[in-house]
């Protein structure tokens, strides 16, 4: 029994519910036609053998059959066997003796179930060798992009704390010289995050930093990575093996100049650069997975092709896309547009174009193309991995449980609801919300990092790291769980006194929310903008007006953003992920140091002992 595959199960009246519905609705035809039901779980609501396994565990405990002399039956743990050869051994090893000598006692305690299909989707066991991973990260040179975001911080402390004999960390950090890229250094190797590795190298610990960790003065949205240094770049071309971009501007709504600066132009510059490195033996690029737009069902593991839109009618032109915002910048400036002008007329219009091609925001829209370039311009220069991580929370073991940086993702929910400000939101319920933890993500990608610089010919893979498909997290979950924790945990207000959180009220459309905040503000701010115009009560309600009106868009602007989230029905395929967490358990010695496995997580438990308490402790101190 494979424990990680899905059971595919369907109570039996909901066939017959489905039945019937098909039967009325194809009766009510004019012209006949034929069509092929589905009736199943997988995809919408997997459930697991493993998850299968521990359920029937569990009742078989507390309720046991009796047996003939009165007895309770005793059950424990099935001895599960994920292939039919594996099985056959072991019923060779275990009763073929036994057989010769006549006992032939039944075979109690033994499952074997196969995997086959599910969905669509095969799991087969690779051929993948990793070998050792502290063998391979000795004496490498690793240039790191974007080094000061929230996953590269983490990668950088993993590697430096698990390998500490790793050559030298080349840092792009975005600085105008070296003394700044220094300073921004020093900032970061302060956070709470390198307090374990802290605590290993004492004294030594600025030392072992200043001898591992080469601060690099530059910009990825440049050409050469905007590196002006000719000898450091020299040095770097020379020396690094291996290059792990995280550079990225994750705003939904950032600038389009901006984004198209960072996210797509700047995996180009970076390839380039890459091409110039003699000794390159892999490329890992961290991507999104949501750069899939709104698809739903089983979205798998496949790269973007040059020039593809999410619209039938669009082709996506990168170079035109680059065109058209140099223009009207241009125009921009000549018409002497303030900076703020500027800015929020560069995010409407990232918005507007990411839309038209199918997206639903600049961020994704602007990771989707630059998978694009990637992926075209590569042309087998140099193994290419695409990592494709869902919402990325807290860690999950190290360096420590729920550490984490800045409102994430769906944290901005959390936040406004344990700060009292989050009364209503549109989501439902009963859909998955794809996360996972910060250090699963780089413990994929070290793995990742390090099988596909061991292959002998240049390629590329895409790799989602996620939880929908193996180990899935709903909605209504994510609700009970903030709600239980911060009512036993409340936040404290600038009085001293609790905050006092209840449940929140959902919406499963926009629509209905929508309606529900017109309501709820638009007759409260008509009356207060007529109090303002009345002397008598223009000092009293003004206040409450400019506050009621912030609190209001502030409530329109979350939910239009996470719109596409709350409401998200895909689920990602991560067979590539599955296959190199299996080779990683059969082929390296450390693979136990390097986990990635969702089927892993006790949501429950990683919740309230890890996020929720570090979304305290390092977001809302």
């Amino acid at each position: 029994m494979e424990a990680t595959v899905i059971v595919q199960n369907r109570p039996a009246d909901m066939v017959i519910n489905a039945l019937i519905m098909a039967m009325v609705e194809y009766a009510n035809r004019s012209t006949p036609s034929e069509i092929i039901y589905h009736v199943g779980s997988s995809l919408r609501n997997p459930f697991t053998f493993s998850f299968f396994q521990e359920l029937i565990n569990r009742y078989f405990v507390q309720n046991p059959l009796i047996d003939k002399d009165g007895k309770p039956i005793k059950v424990g743990k099935l001895t599960a066997f994920s292939s039919m050869a594996s099985f056959r051994i072991y019923m060779a090893i275990r009763y073929s003796l036994a057989l010769k000598f006549g006992d032939a006692a039944p075979c109690l305690g033994l499952l074997v179930l196969f995997p086959g299909e599910v969905a669509g989707r095969k799991t087969i066991l690779s051929s993948m060798e990793l070998g050792s991973i502290m063998e391979f990260l000795n004496n490498k040179s690793i240039l790191v992009i974007g080094a000061t975001g929230f996953l590269a911080k983490i990668f950088v402390e993993k590697i430096l704390r698990v390998q500490p004999k790793v050559k030298k960390l080349y840092l792009l950090l975005r600085a105008v010289d070296t003394k700044s890229a220094e300073e921004r250094l020093h900032n970061e190797v302060r956070k709470a995050l390198f307090d374990v590795l802290r605590e290993q190298h004492g004294a030594n610990f600025h030392s072992f930093i200043s001898e591992k960790v080469s601060p690099v003065p530059g910009d990825i949205s440049c050409v050469d990575l905007g590196i002006k240094d000719s000898l450091l770049k020299n040095q770097i071309w020379n020396e690094v093996d291996t290059v792990i971009n995280f550079a990225a501007t994750t705003n939904f709504d950032e600038r389009y100049d901006v984004a198209l600066g960072i996210n797509t132009m700047g995996a180009l510059h970076l390839l380039n650069f890459v091409k110039k490195c003699n000794h390159a033996k892999v490329l890992v690029h961290l991507s999104t997975a949501y750069v899939c737009g709104e698809d739903g069902g089983l979205i798998k593991e496949k790269p973007f092709r040059l020039g593809t839109a999410k619209k039938s009618t669009k082709v996506t032109d990168i170079g035109m896309e680059k065109k058209l915002v140099e223009e009207e910048l241009k125009n921009l400036h000549s018409e002497h547009a303030e900076e703020s002008a500027i800015t929020s007329y560069m995010k409407d219009y990232g918005s507007k174009r990411a839309r038209m091609h199918g997206w639903p925001n600049t961020y994704v829209f602007t990771k989707a193309m630059g998978e694009m370039l990637l992926v075209h311009h590569n042309r087998d220069t140099v193994p290419l991995v695409i990592l494709r991580p869902t919402m990325v929370t807290s860690t999950y073991q190290e360096p420590f449980p729920g550490w984490i940086e800045g409102v994430r993702t769906i944290d901005g929910v959390a936040v406004g609801y344990a700060q009292g400000k989050l009364k209503a939101f549109p989501f439902n319920p009963k859909l998955t919300v794809d996360v996972i933890p910060a250090d699963m993500v780089i413990n994929a990608l070290i793995m990742a990092m390090v099988e596909y610089a061991n292959r002998s010919t240049p390629s590329e893979i895409i790799y989602h790291v996620g939880s929908s498909l193996r180990n899935p997290f709903k909605f209504s979950n994510f609700q009970d769980l903030g709600n239980r924790y911060f009512v036993q945990n409340p936040l404290i207000d600038k009085d001293g006194k609790p905050i006092k959180v209840g449940k929140v009220t959902t919406f499963s459309s926009m629509a209905s929310f929508r309606i529900y905040m017109a309501i709820r503000y638009s007759l409260a701010l008509k009356v207060f903008h007529l109090a303002i115009n009345t002397v008598l009560f223009q000092k009293s309600y003004k206040d409450k007006y400019i506050a009621l009106k912030r609190k209001l868009k502030r409530g329109m602007r979350l939910a239009d953003l996470y719109e596409p989230y709350v409401f998200f029905k895909g689920i990602f395929d991560d067979a590539n992920s599955e296959k190199l967490q299996i080779a990683a358990t059969k082929t390296c010695s450390e693979a136990h140091a390097f986990n990635f496995d969702p089927t892993s997580i006790n949501w429950e438990a990683y919740m309230m002992d890890a996020h929720f308490p570090g979304l305290v402790k390092h977001v809302l101190k």
